[in-house]
């Protein structure tokens, strides 16, 4: 499998059936774990990628794209089976750029990195919170929290009815503080369940959760403790979205 085709698997688009719940959605991740010397060149070349994208109006490729503070930064597509994977999603990107204005790029990006993974994700529509409808770019909120609660297969379950009680608490109270949950899946180092939550910027963020305890009462920190309580261990990474390095083909 080529590097290309590696480093971008997470972008095919369209019908690709990976057997799912229909209150799951697969995502596929592709993650850069990016050396602190050299984002600015990475993000340099990444904007440069999608610049081509859309000059040459590439219908095959869809992805959204987050960094985090830890210089990780993860591509991010919906599919619904393998299937695709080795379909040639740059195919046609490379035929319009020229092989070798296309191979500059990639070889480029490989300078910013020295660790690189792909993995899936699921999202749980049932265990998220968003009453208004789940979208995982809310307008004007790029702000980013992740929310990183791993666990083990002999406590799942005990979690997931942890997570259920949450959902259920914020819903009974009518909470503003909207939320989406991940299960990990194929290819992630461990199982853990992923909470992403969206606001303004970090004082907005602040002021959603001082008003969210306030509203939820003394229930929600029994709740959360619970939760925590049987976790094999909990991690939070403060990041942000990227759409001036994100990708929709324009029909």
């Amino acid at each position: 499998m080529t590097r290309v085709t590696s480093l971008f698997l997470l972008l095919v688009t369209g019908a690709i059936g990976l057997a799912q719940e229909s209150n799951t959605q697969a995502y596929w991740v592709h993650e850069d774990v990016v050396k602190p010397s050299k984002v600015a060149d990475y993000e340099s070349v990444c904007k440069e990628l999608t610049d081509n994208l859309k000059k040459h109006d590439i219908q095959e490729i869809s992805t959204i794209v987050t960094n985090t503070q830890d210089d990780r930064y993860l591509w991010v597509s919906p599919i619904t089976s393998m299937a695709d994977i080795d379909k040639p999603v740059f195919a046609s990107l490379r035929e319009k750029m020229g092989p070798q204005t296309f191979e500059n790029i990639f070889n480029r990006m490989d300078e910013c990195y020295d660790i690189e993974q792909d993995y899936i994700i699921h999202l749980d529509k049932a265990l998220s919170y968003m009453p208004e409808g789940i979208t995982q770019t809310p307008e004007g909120e790029n702000y980013r929290k992740f929310f990183y609660f791993h666990i083990t297969p002999s406590n799942r379950s005990v979690v997931k009815k942890n997570m259920e009680a949450i959902t259920n608490l914020f819903a009974s109270k009518g909470s503003k503080f909207y939320y989406r949950v991940y299960k990990s899946g194929f290819g992630t180092r461990g199982e853990f369940y992923m909470v992403a939550a969206a606001a303004k910027n970090s004082t907005d963020y602040s002021a959603k959760v001082t008003a969210n305890n306030e509203l939820l009462g003394d229930e929600w920190p029994k709740l959360y403790n619970e939760l925590r309580s049987n976790l094999l261990k909990f991690e939070v990474f403060t990041g942000r979205m990227r759409p001036d390095m994100a990708y929709s083909p324009s029909k």
